[in-house]
């Protein structure tokens, strides 16, 4: 699959992003060495063809600082669908937080959207974050900041929106299996009703079909 748009970022670059993005996939244990290798077929097959991905592997904060930069457009972006891939699912994890929070200071950026998220997605396992964040009389309050943040991520590359069209569910169902490449990752109830963020997603999920379909001129039928 090729494009008809020049990214402004090297293949190096958006190496360590995916792997950064499957990192974050990856990051609550989800995933088999089986299903692993299947994602990482089709990253490199069908999303992100011409980039040398032989070693997808995990990326640590400090690699993907040494490729993307610290207090970068390109670092707050990633980190911006870093958030994005996280909570895909409906679900913010422990292990999600601690790798968002090594993130941003790897990167440079600043961690105000972390509590936000503590307070607001459904938690795996039922874990409990008070002790990491106290209490908000009006958990909405703090919401504005995140909402136009994430907003605020920058289009520039078909194999990034290629993954985003993936990992982002195309509708709010009543309730379904939340798939990745065709692997279950958990059966949740309508992502609207328990998402707060759920807009955003279908706003960046339209974005990105957009660019690929109006700039990129490629064929977006299979993510609809």
């Amino acid at each position: 699959m090729t494009s008809v748009v020049e990214s402004p970022h090297s293949n190096q670059q958006i190496a360590a992003w995916l792997r950064g993005l499957l990192t974050i996939a990856w990051a609550d244990g989800n995933f088999d060495e089986q299903e692993k290798a299947s994602i990482i077929a089709i990253t490199k097959d069908q999303l992100a063809p011409g980039v040398e991905l032989d070693a997808l592997e995990k990326i640590t904060p400090e690699e993907l600082a040494t490729v993307l930069g610290k207090h970068t457009p390109i670092a707050e972006n990633f980190l911006r669908t870093a958030v994005i891939v996280a909570i895909a699912d409906g679900t913010y994890s422990p292990q999600e937080d601690e790798l968002l929070h090594q993130l941003c200071q790897a990167l440079g950026e600043p961690e105000y959207i972390l509590p936000a998220l503590r307070q607001t997605l459904t938690v795996k396992e039922q874990l409990n974050f008070s002790a990491l964040t106290p209490p908000l009389t009006h958990p909405h309050d703090v919401l504005h900041p995140l909402r136009d943040w994430l907003d605020g991520l920058e289009i520039e590359d078909p194999r990034v929106a290629r993954f985003l069209c993936k990992m982002i569910p195309s509708q709010c169902p009543f309730e379904r299996d939340v798939t990745l490449f065709g692997h279950k990752i958990v059966h949740i109830p309508p992502l609207c009703k328990i998402n707060p963020l759920y807009e955003q997603l279908v706003s960046l999920r339209f974005r990105a079909l957009s660019y690929l379909a109006d700039d990129c001129k490629e064929d977006i039928s299979e993510y609809i």
